[in-house]
């Protein structure tokens, strides 16, 4: 079964190579991530991870961030040796990534369409949540709306804000009905696509707690940082 859920973005700037120079709002992202990693690894060393993207994701994969611009490697499994893809999308190298800063064994990535439907979204977190059949922790990769304020990265849009704060809230209480109920297209318009990701989690169906919920907004785009526990039957 799926015993803890944890939600990170999937942002370059979780690794450290990649940043020049020391930045406070880039070290508590980063921060907030590995924590929430730990304690996914805590509870199981076996991770599914769900993230916005196309095609498969071999469970031995492994890459290479030097398309942005610095060969850091990371692999899916602790065990694997071989050649490194550097074609690997980026939410499958953080997930890479934050295996190996949690110590984690393995993780297997699955990719969900930005833009399938809820109700996809959650027909595929029930089969995740079926096919679990031992304890493993499930890794959701996904940003939020890049279209905060002045320090956007693209043209802002004023909904963001109450989108994103939508999210969090729907996060904070654990409520799964609300995160389905995400307009979808909202969220496109936005350019939130860690929407179907998030309604994959939904789609494990209820019996959660959160343990932990953050929002943060550094350079204009939201971030969510999530942990939620199974409730104890």
């Amino acid at each position: 079964m799926i015993v803890r859920a944890v939600v990170v973005p999937y942002a370059p700037l979780l690794v450290p190579e990649l940043v020049v120079g020391q930045v406070p709002e880039v070290s508590e992202v980063r921060r907030a991530c590995v924590a929430a990693v730990g304690a996914l690894a805590a509870s199981s060393r076996r991770w599914i991870a769900v993230a916005p993207g196309f095609g498969e994701v071999a469970d031995d994969a492994a890459g290479s961030f030097r398309g942005f611009g610095v060969d850091v490697r990371v692999r899916l499994n602790q065990n694997t040796e071989g050649d490194f893809d550097p074609a690997l999308p980026l939410p499958v190298l953080i997930a890479g990534w934050l295996r190996e800063q949690a110590g984690a064994q393995t993780v297997s990535v699955q990719l969900v369409s930005p833009s399938a439907t809820s109700a996809q979204c959650r027909a595929l977190g029930e089969r995740l949540a079926r096919a679990a059949n031992s304890p493993v922790g499930l890794l959701v990769l996904g940003d939020g709306s890049p279209k905060h304020g002045e320090r956007a990265p693209v043209r802002p849009d004023p909904r963001a804000s109450d989108f994103d704060q939508q999210v969090h809230t729907a996060f904070k209480n654990a409520d799964t009905e609300a995160l389905l109920a995400l307009d979808e297209g909202l969220a496109a318009e936005l350019g939130a696509q860690g929407r179907s990701a998030w309604q994959v989690l939904a789609g494990t169906g209820s019996g959660w707690q959160c343990v932990s919920s953050e929002l943060m907004v550094p350079f204009g785009v939201g971030y969510h940082v999530v942990v939620w526990d199974r409730v104890e039957p």
